[in-house]
């Protein structure tokens, strides 16, 4: 039984990357996301602002996203293996964002070579802060901290959770708890401010999502150093600056993959009023932004390849 977990877990992880590499998002009709926000969108504004409603909204969410994935993935199993293996890659695949998140990226870099307003436009779509007034090296560093904050809620979280429970369970279980953690994501990018009206509402789900990124985002954090490592930037500093600074922003997670990447690049991120991290002393380019999504591919190839050796060597020692 676990034998067949690790093949297809290995089967399914891999056909996932490659489809999120070569297709990316599929269309936004049919993408869970999509269908994620409207119900924690219709949620919230049908239930009073609590913090009992904010756990209503966690457990109703969850249940019927992870429920719906389960019973899909059952019923193509009893199918045909080969769709089982399609569509559970489908619906993984919608969990995590590599080729997305780093075209985001780039895109901003390119609007900032040519039009710095336009980059900002594109800049606000990414990120809670004013961008209509924001320079060259604010929006570059804005553009790197979302880019490397997402390393690990777009890319290694997901992966880890599918990974962790198709071992000793099988993917059938392990995907409806990658879409429990995209779920929870998506509802504290949606509630998780301290606003007036978000702040009860919100706080549950922004410390469920504190709580499922505790572990993926200190793994991430030493992947970019090891990343910076094999790119030859400087990955002693990269290490010195996430232990100093790991810890100076909002959230208990984010800042470990900033705070590397801001290192590993000779950089200081900040966001005016909320952090500062880092100490470097590179001026923010475009060049930085290049090197930042050098530091999100390496590291991203790394923690799959780490995945997949894992898998092999379960499989050596059960054949």
């Amino acid at each position: 039984m676990i034998y067949e977990n690790l093949i297809y877990g290995i089967s399914i992880i891999g056909l996932a990357v490659l489809i999120d590499l070569l297709l990316g998002e599929v269309p936004n009709k049919i993408h869970p996301v999509i269908y994620m926000g409207n119900v924690i969108s219709r949620l919230k504004n049908y239930l009073p602002p609590t913090r009992f409603s904010g756990l209503l909204i966690i457990l109703t969410t969850n249940f019927v996203f992870a429920t719906i994935t389960f019973f899909i993935i059952l019923i193509t199993l009893f199918v045909n293996i080969w769709l089982y293996i399609i569509v559970a890659s489908l619906i993984l695949s919608t969990t995590f964002s590599i080729n997305f998140l780093i075209k985001s990226v780039r895109d901003i870099q390119t609007d900032l070579a040519t039009d710095i307003n336009k980059a900002r436009k594109s800049m606000s779509y990414l990120v809670s802060r004013n961008t209509e007034e924001l320079t060259e090296s604010r929006i570059t560093s804005a553009a790197i901290e979302t880019l490397s904050e997402n390393i690990t809620d777009s890319i290694t979280a997901p992966l880890f959770y599918t990974a962790v429970f198709a071992f000793p369970f099988s993917m059938i279980i392990a995907i409806p708890i990658a879409v429990i953690y995209r779920v929870s994501n998506t509802m504290d990018a949606m509630l998780g401010y301290k606003t007036k009206e978000l702040i009860n509402i919100g706080r549950y789900p922004a410390k469920l999502d504190d709580i499922l990124n505790y572990i993926p985002a200190r793994i991430t954090g030493y992947y970019i150093i090891l990343a910076a490592f094999l790119l030859r930037y400087d990955y002693k500093q990269s290490y010195s600056i996430m232990k100093d600074f790991a810890l100076k922003t909002p959230s208990p997670n984010s800042g470990y993959s900033m705070a590397a990447t801001a290192g590993a690049l000779n950089i200081t991120l900040t966001k005016e009023g909320v952090y500062e991290l880092g100490y470097g002393t590179d001026e923010l380019t475009g060049e930085k932004i290049t090197e930042a999504i050098n530091i999100t591919k390496v590291t991203s190839i790394l923690f799959i390849i780490t995945i997949f050796i894992i898998y092999f060597i379960g499989l050596l020692v059960l054949m």
